[in-house]
């Protein structure tokens, strides 16, 4: 099932690799190979899905350097000035912290990865490599996948880590009674019945004590990707099943830290317990606190020395910081951005031509120049950015009033009418500042938005209910990750309620395709279908920003907000 090819003899360059490094890779790996030497295919996208398919980074670099000249290009190692040891104070909004499987922020995730880990690691690169899984391997059609446990990894209570925790925690993404937005990334090894989705039955085989072999309906590549979306973090075999599904309440994990200190609104402590497994981890502290959804409040304690680094720093303090002497602004460039989604079964949104003249009465690049200052650039309301490696170039939409109008009319609305969207700034008061801005352009159409202001908690109970609302929506290294968690049918995070077999089709198709460029291709249908139903308005893609003390060391701007701080040190 599993065929394994050193590819001597395919390739003169690629099988002298293959000797040099004694790697056996998968098939596809001649043709991959073929097109970065011929420049169909860039160093990234080779890179990415070299290891995708198995290969470690090291030897996707290596071999990558090799046909190319270029050399690894690896990040270098962290400087021998590095000290161990130190606390790291961090404002940024303490949640509940319950199931990892349910997480809906990142914030939650932050505190939680630090104890709870994850079976790959996506870096600031976009580059995935092996974490708690040592590695995997893909079936030629790319329908199965085994991923192997790191073996001699220990979980606090004592027990020793293997395949029981992946395929318990798997299985719990894959109940529908969890209510996990995994169901939606998963969705080769999901089926529908009744109208609901599920598992499918065979999906997860736990081949030993340390491998896991995963069955999928259909090909998919981004396996390794998916296993690091905030929600995937691996939990021990009896979460949820011997005690209370509860992080908070009991904090059983992989990692070097313990949860010491924790109160919803006001503050986690995590301490260093024991050794890392993965090599040094120079905090023996990482301290959270809750400083609100003010932002000023925030800047005032880096100003102040109160914390050390914030979690975001929305754009208009940017000028601010600039100025602080003692501070200095991280930056990244990010698929993040603010979708402004209509509910298609609630009315009026159930008429696309309704939804379809408020989306041609949008001025995007207007829209990121007044609430987000161009930080960013302007998307075109397909939710896949120009940094996602699949991405299609589809001709951005235009403004064009007098459309908008017959569409108004022809969805029985010739006098116009009042809607309203909610919003709730959960990352910062650009999000008003851009329902501020469509607002005013679609007035010329007769369309009247109220701006229906709430806190952010409040808004995150109604985010998928309310008939009109902002959602912002974090970075994700693939498009194909964004579509599937937010608009395949009938998964738990379809805000919009978009129901379209022939999008889930195409994104299947999309998500199956192993060539880079073919795979570019098929992503203008889905991006296409997705555009044309008006579910959304999504104005840009924001650049984001963290501010942190000069005395943080080492530490790099995830472009999701991860927290990855295994190379932070602090010099004092």
């Amino acid at each position: 099932m599993f065929k394994r090819n050193s590819l001597l003899g395919k390739k003169r360059y690629i099988g002298k690799e293959a000797r040099k490094l004694g790697y056996e890779i998968h098939p596809y790996m001649p043709e991959l190979a073929d097109g970065l030497a011929s420049g169909k295919v860039n160093r990234r996208d080779f890179l990415r899905t070299a290891t995708l398919l198995g290969m470690s980074a090291t030897a996707a670099y290596a071999m990558a350097g090799s046909i190319t000249g270029q050399g690894l290009g690896v990040r270098p190692a962290m400087a021998q000035s590095a000290k161990p040891g130190g606390t790291l104070r961090v404002a940024m909004a303490m949640q509940e912290m319950t199931d990892p499987a349910t997480f809906d922020w990142v914030e939650k995730s932050n505190v939680a990865r630090f104890i709870v880990e994850y079976l790959t690691r996506t870096g600031s690169d976009n580059i995935t490599r092996p974490y708690l899984a040592e590695g995997w391997e893909a079936s030629e059609d790319l329908k199965t996948w085994r991923f192997t446990a790191r073996k001699g990894i220990t979980w606090s209570n004592g027990d020793e880590f293997g395949s029981a925790d992946i395929a318990h925690t798997v299985n719990r993404w894959l109940d529908p009674a969890t209510g996990s937005s995994n169901l939606g990334l998963f969705a080769p090894m999901v089926e529908e019945v009744d109208g609901n989705k599920r598992g499918i039955p065979g999906a997860v085989e736990v081949v030993d004590d340390y491998t896991v072999q995963f069955n999928l309906r259909s090909p998919a590549l981004a396996m390794p990707e998916n296993f690091y979306n905030y929600p995937t973090a691996i939990t021990h075999r009896g979460f949820g099943k011997d005690y209370e599904a509860d992080l908070s309440k009991n904090p059983i994990g992989t990692g070097a830290f313990e949860l010491a200190e924790f109160a919803v609104g006001q503050k986690a402590v995590l301490r260093k317990a024991r050794d890392w497994w993965a090599g040094p981890f120079y905090l023996d502290e990482i301290q959270y606190i809750d400083l609100g959804n003010d932002s000023n409040a925030q800047i005032g304690a880096i100003a102040s020395d109160q914390v050390d680094m914030t979690y975001n720093t929305p754009v208009d303090q940017l000028d601010v910081v600039r100025k602080l002497p003692n501070v200095e602004l991280h930056e990244a460039v990010t698929a993040q951005t603010g979708v402004m989604r209509m509910r298609t079964t609630e009315k009026p949104f159930d008429n696309v031509d309704l939804r379809r003249a408020v989306q041609l009465c949008a001025d995007r690049a207007q829209m990121l120049e007044i609430s987000h200052r161009n930080a960013g650039q302007v998307a075109a309301d397909y939710h896949v950015c120009q940094i996602h490696p699949e991405y299609f170039d589809l001709p951005g939409p235009t403004r064009d009033i007098e459309q908008a109008k017959a569409l108004l009319a022809k969805a029985g609305y010739p006098d116009g009418i009042d809607l309203e969207i909610v919003v709730g700034d959960t990352q910062g008061p650009w999000e008003t500042a851009e329902c501020e801005a469509l607002a005013a352009q679609c007035r010329p159409a007769g369309i009247n938005i109220r701006i229906n202001k709430m806190p952010a908690n409040q808004y995150w109970e109604v985010w998928d209910k309310a008939p009109f609302g902002l959602t912002s929506w974090t970075h994700r290294p693939l498009g194909t990750m964004v579509l599937s968690l937010a608009y395949r049918t009938g998964v738990p995070w379809n805000e919009a309620a978009y129901n379209n077999p022939e999008f889930d089709a195409a994104l299947d198709e999309a998500e199956a395709t192993l060539d880079v460029e073919e795979r570019r291709k098929l992503m203008e249908k889905p991006q296409q279908l997705l555009r044309d139903s008006g579910v959304i308005i999504q104005p840009f893609w924001r650049s984001v920003f963290k501010a942190a003390n000069k005395r943080v060391k080492g530490h790099i701007t995830h472009p999701t907000f991860y927290h990855q701080f295994h190379n932070v040190w602090i010099d004092s």
